[in-house]
């Protein structure tokens, strides 16, 4: 398995978005109602500018495991199979905060059929590599409250829990007409 990072190339990310983006969405789709994606729009053509541009910039980047060897191939081009992602972004701490930087998980996603095989711990272990080499001391993530296996898998990595996010409608509950 070679874990490569994509690079900020149309023809990458269209492969990623196809094989990896919108399958680990669709999934998350089925079981948690804010994941729900439009109907009315090619998803696909929709997304690719908006990741070319978060992959080009300095603070971000994503990373594909690819079943197979790359060879130092364009990453549209290569025969293996992709088989997850994951993608973070620095967060650097303003000088009027007393914490560290830290690395904030954006997605994690393993294909069904690589699930199990510790390839989640091999993408977490190449972003422990870029956390240390952007000088970041901690990890953060926002991960769903429902997703017990991903939950369980990130308390293993040594996660802990330290606040809620609560979301609520702009309409005003207490208004009763």
């Amino acid at each position: 398995m070679d874990i490569v990072e994509l690079p900020a190339e149309e023809a990458a990310v269209r492969r990623f978005i196809e094989a990896l983006w919108l399958p680990y969405y669709r999934e998350l789709e089925a079981t948690v109602d804010a994941f729900a994606l439009a109907d009315d729009v090619d998803l696909v053509a929709e997304e690719l500018p908006f990741r070319v541009d978060r992959i080009d910039s300095a603070d971000y980047r994503t990373w594909i495991a690819v079943d197979g060897s790359t060879d130092g191939n364009p990453l549209a081009d290569v025969d293996g199979e992709f088989a997850g992602y994951v993608a973070a972004e620095v967060d650097e701490t303003p000088s009027v905060f007393d914490r560290p930087d830290r690395l904030v998980i954006c997605d994690i996603y393993v294909g069904e059929s690589y699930r199990g095989t510790g390839l989640a711990d091999d993408l977490i272990d190449r972003l422990r590599d870029w956390a240390h080499d952007a000088g970041c001391e901690e990890f953060s993530l926002d991960p769903h409250v429902d997703n017990d296996r991903a939950n369980a898998f990130y308390e293993k990595h040594g996660f802990k829990r330290t606040k809620y996010q609560m979301v609520a409608s702009v309409d005003d509950p207490t208004d009763r007409e």
